[in-house]
């Protein structure tokens, strides 16, 4: 890990498993696709965040708002000062996206465990089906969401314009248009197949390796940026569907390879496709030129 551009934010499942207990300062936060896969076991002391329940705001069809944030953080025993370690399923896709809107939010201590649940689970480590039970923390609420980190459609379309950096973390299938999601998932998408014009292919799942812990800076460094031609001083917008995907590149582009200036898309297709008078491509990205 030391190789990354921001090791710190990466732990180990050795280092879980020795501040396991640690609960005055670390809450461990599991983080799923599978909403009830929590229920079935996992880590002593881990608290469950239902990324849709907990973290979206239906009646306006986004977050939920700075004061119900810290609700959220008080709720689960996280204070201003908590570590908060996330993982999931998935190799911690929602992990990330957790992640992410944390940082939307503008907490400083958080961090993902390499591997996510699969890792854990692999090595035999213990489960538990207990719900641990804590204090109310107490959370200053934030004055408002950082949106540097956040893409909207129109700042999008006006990134596209100018031949920005974007980075579609789809399959090649859904990229080139042959479907609008993935089989085994939900139908959140759009009417229209294809991606955002000049949009690098490079599917999320090219970054981990098949423990679920992320690649090494040389190999990550390898697909993004001698691979795609991605310019690390660059802004660079990464979307996929709904946007828990390009969490996770946005956190490989981010902290693992040091990129200056990433942003999530988190509309993504599901809103892109489905927008009058937004241009799209289908088939393969134009080759990269060596």
């Amino acid at each position: 890990m030391a190789d990354y551009a921001q090791p710190d934010v990466l732990v180990t499942t050795d280092w879980v498993a020795e501040h396991v207990n640690d609960t005055a300062s670390v809450r461990l936060v599991e983080a799923n696709e599978d909403v009830l896969l929590y229920e079935t076991g996992h880590i002593p002391n881990a608290v469950k965040i239902d990324w849709v329940q907990d973290l979206q705001d239906d009646t306006v069809r986004d977050f939920i708002g700075p004061d119900a944030f810290a609700n959220l953080c008080e709720e689960k025993g996280i204070s201003d000062d908590t570590t908060v370690v996330f993982y999931g399923d998935r190799n911690n896709w929602w992990a990330c996206y957790a992640f992410w809107v944390f940082k939307l939010y503008g907490h400083d201590n958080a961090v993902i465990m390499d591997g996510g649940r699969k890792k854990w689970v692999d090595e035999g480590r213990e489960m538990t089906k207990e719900k641990p039970e804590f204090d109310r923390g107490t959370y200053t609420a934030p004055d408002g969401p950082n949106v540097s980190i956040r893409s909207f459609r129109d700042e999008v379309l006006e990134h596209q314009k100018k031949q920005g950096q974007m980075v579609d973390v789809r399959s090649p299938e859904e990229f080139r248009g042959e479907i609008t999601h993935l089989p085994d998932l939900p139908e959140e998408s759009s009417m229209r197949g294809g991606h955002i014009p000049g949009a690098r292919n490079v599917p999320w799942s090219t970054a981990v390796n098949e423990d679920g812990t992320f690649k090494s800076r040389e190999e990550l460094e390898a697909i993004y940026e001698r691979g795609e031609a991605l310019d690390r001083s660059s802004e660079t917008i990464a979307y996929c569907r709904i946007g828990e995907r390009s969490s996770h590149t946005w956190f490989v582009l981010t902290y693992l390879l040091g990129f200056d200036n990433v942003s999530n898309y988190d509309g993504s297709w599901t809103e892109w496709g489905n927008l009058v008078g937004m241009p799209i491509e289908r088939g393969d990205a134009t080759p990269v030129e060596a």
